[in-house]
C-alpha cells in the first residue's frame, strides 16, 4: 500500500533583526538577551559583537571590558547584511570604543537598514570616565542621528540633553524633548523604578505626542538585562511593522513579564529571562 503524507502548509519567514551589541556571558544581559528577545517575539536574530564583557566576582561584579577588532565587527556585519535577504530592524547596543563607533558608523553608512534602535550605552561598570566621555561624543555625532528610536535610561538621558540630574517625570519629559530635539525621531527616556513612582516608569516623545507609559514596579532596584530587553523588544516589534509608540508599549510589557519573577543567582541582583513573556 502506497503511503500518504499529509498536506502541510510552510510557515512565512519570519522578520530578521541583526542586534550589533556586546556578548556579555552570563546571558543575562547583551546580544544573548536581545536574541532571547527577538527569538520571545517570533523575529529571527543575528548579530555582530562589539565587546566581550564579563562581571567579575572578585570585584564588585565589575565589568571586564574586552572590544572586538574593528575589522571583525565589520566582518560581522557584512555576513548579516549579506547571507539574509533583508534586515528588518536593527538595535545597536553597547559600542565601548571610538574605534568600534567608527566602523559601524561606516557599515550602517553602507547598508542603510532601516528601523534603528539605539540603546545609548555611555559607560559599562567598571570601565574608565574619560574613555566614556571620547564614546559619547562619538555616539553623539555618527550612530544617535542615525536612529528611528533611542532608549536612554536616567545616566544617559542627563547626559544626552545636557543637563545634570534627573530627579522627576517634569526633568524626564523635558531630556526627552532635548534628545528629541538632536534628531532622533521618536525618544523613549527610561526611569524605571527609581523616580519613586511606585511604578516602571519611561516618557516616551516623538515631537508630538508625549506619553508617560507605566507598568507595576517589581521591586525598586534596577533588574540586569532590562535595558537591553526593552531596546531589543521595541526592535523586533519595529521589524514586525509597528509604529514606535506601540512598540515601546509592547517592549515594556515584556520586559514587565522578563523581571517578575526574573532569574535569581549568585549576584546581588536580580536578571532578566524572556521565556516568561506570554503576549
Amino acid at each position: 500500500m502506497a503511503s500518504t503524507t499529509a498536506n502541510s502548509t510552510v510557515p512565512a519567514a519570519p522578520p530578521i533583526a541583526l542586534a550589533i551589541a556586546g556578548s556579555e556571558a552570563s546571558g543575562g544581559a547583551g546580544a544573548q538577551t536581545d536574541l532571547k528577545t527577538f527569538h520571545q517575539l517570533g523575529v529571527f536574530g543575528c548579530t555582530a559583537l562589539t565587546c566581550i564583557v564579563s562581571m567579575d566576582p572578585e570585584h564588585n561584579w565589575d565589568h571586564r571590558f574586552v572590544p572586538v577588532d574593528p575589522q571583525v565587527i565589520t566582518d560581522q556585519i557584512e555576513a548579516c547584511a549579506t547571507v539574509h535577504t533583508r534586515i528588518d530592524a536593527v538595535k545597536i547596543g553597547m559600542l565601548g570604543t571610538a574605534a568600534t563607533i567608527d566602523a559601524v558608523d561606516a557599515a550602517l553608512e553602507q547598508y542603510r537598514f532601516p528601523n534603528l534602535v539605539v540603546d545609548p550605552v555611555l559607560i559599562c561598570k567598571g570601565q574608565e570616565p574619560g574613555a566614556a566621555l571620547d564614546v559619547d561624543n562619538a555616539l553623539r555625532a555618527k550612530i544617535l542621528p542615525r536612529a528611528r528610536v533611542t532608549t536612554p535610561n536616567l545616566f544617559e538621558a542627563a547626559t544626552l540633553a545636557g543637563v545634570d540630574e534627573i530627579t522627576s517625570v517634569e526633568q524626564l519629559k523635558d531630556a526627552a524633548k532635548r534628545i528629541y530635539d538632536l534628531g532622533v525621531p521618536n525618544v523613549l527616556a527610561k526611569a524605571g523604578p527609581t523616580l519613586g513612582t511606585g511604578t516602571a516608569l519611561d516618557v516616551f516623545y516623538d515631537g508630538q505626542t508625549l506619553e508617560v507609559l507605566e507598568v507595576p514596579a517589581v521591586g525598586t532596584e534596577r533588574v540586569h538585562g532590562a535595558g537591553c530587553t526593552l531596546a531589543a523588544a521595541i526592535t523586533a516589534e519595529l521589524a514586525k511593522g509597528a509604529a514606535p509608540l506601540d512598540a515601546c508599549v509592547t517592549a515594556k510589557n515584556v520586559v514587565s513579564a522578563s523581571v517578575n519573577p526574573g532569574m535569581h543567582g549568585n549576584i546581588p541582583f536580580t536578571y532578566v529571562y524572556q521565556g516568561f513573556y506570554r503576549g
